[in-house]
């Protein structure tokens, strides 16, 4: 793969979350490496789900590694007709999200021609305790 396409493809993800009213509304964002991504959302109070222990909301997080996760697709699938639409989703919350930047890296276990398959994690301080995981199955190709 070309830097260009690589460059083409970043910017692809960035419009992504751009017209994600979601993405906007948590603040998402994406840093872009190459072929790899992180994606981050930083810490906001209104993304609290229990004040009490200082908690985020697990919508936020599942919302958030959802997007993640489309937003792989973008980067690098060849040519997408539409959004990666959501098949199934499995969310698998492992420890408490605490109140602070959440980041979130997804792989591409299989890319087909009409679906893909995706897993990605959720962490905070550090990658090797992640805090959520997903699996996902998205439409990508056909109608």
């Amino acid at each position: 793969m070309s830097e260009d396409t690589l460059s083409t493809r970043a910017e692809q993800v960035q419009a992504f979350l751009a017209r994600t009213p979601f993405a906007q509304e948590i603040g998402m964002r994406c840093e872009v490496m190459g072929d790899e991504m992180t994606a981050v959302m930083p810490f906001q109070k209104k993304l609290i789900g229990n004040f009490t222990i200082q908690a985020l909301h697990g919508g936020a997080i599942g919302a958030f590694l959802e997007l993640t996760a489309q937003a792989q697709v973008f980067l690098v699938a060849e040519h997408l007709p539409h959004p990666p639409r959501p098949i199934n989703l499995t969310i698998d919350y492992l420890r408490q999200g605490h109140a602070k930047d959440t980041y979130a890296r997804a792989t591409i276990t299989k890319m087909g021609r009409r679906m893909c398959s995706v897993q990605a994690e959720a962490w905070q301080d550090e990658r090797s305790k992640p805090v959520t995981a997903l699996m996902a199955h998205f439409m990508v190709g056909g109608d």
